[in-house]
Order: structure tokens, then sequence, then C-alpha cells
């Protein structure tokens, strides 16, 4: 993923992205997200493709999370945990 594509889909779908350098060298970048009609709504990751599945499932009322939920509890019967997802 380019962070240039991530900022200019979410500004097309009404979200603003902003990074600031980290310091840390596994996660360079410290990406702000926020709608763009309400700054209230917003957060805070320290990674490009969370950030972007993040606002995916604001804008979906957590399909994507609820998809995961599902996996991990499919994966859980077949002897495999993968731990608690949350929105």
């Amino acid at each position: 993923m380019k962070w240039t594509l991530i900022r200019s889909w979410a500004k097309e779908q009404g979200y603003k992205i902003t990074r600031e350098k980290s310091g840390d060298d596994d996660n360079p970048y410290i990406y702000t997200w926020s709608l763009i009609d309400d700054p209230e709504v917003g957060g805070v990751t320290n990674s490009l493709s969370k950030v972007a599945t993040v606002i995916y499932n604001h804008m979906t009322n957590n399909t994507h999370l609820a998809y995961q939920q599902e996996y991990a509890e499919q994966k859980k019967h077949q002897g495999i945990d993968y731990g608690t997802l949350q929105p």
C-alpha cells in the first residue's frame, strides 16, 4: 500500500489522514485519521494498513471486523487461536 493512494482514497470517502514520524524503525510513522465533517470522530495508529482497515470498518459499521471475528472463531474450532479481536 502506498501512503498517497490511501490518503487519496480516504479523502474521497470523507476522511482526513495525516502522518508524523514516530522515531521507531519498525513503525516509522504515526497515522491520525478523522472524519472531515466531524473531526471528533477519528483515531491514531502506527500502521498504514491498519488505518485503511479502521476507516473501512468505520464506513461499513465494522463489516471487516465482523469477518475477522468470524474467521477467528472458525479457526478456534479447528484448534487455532487468533485471540480476541475488538473494534
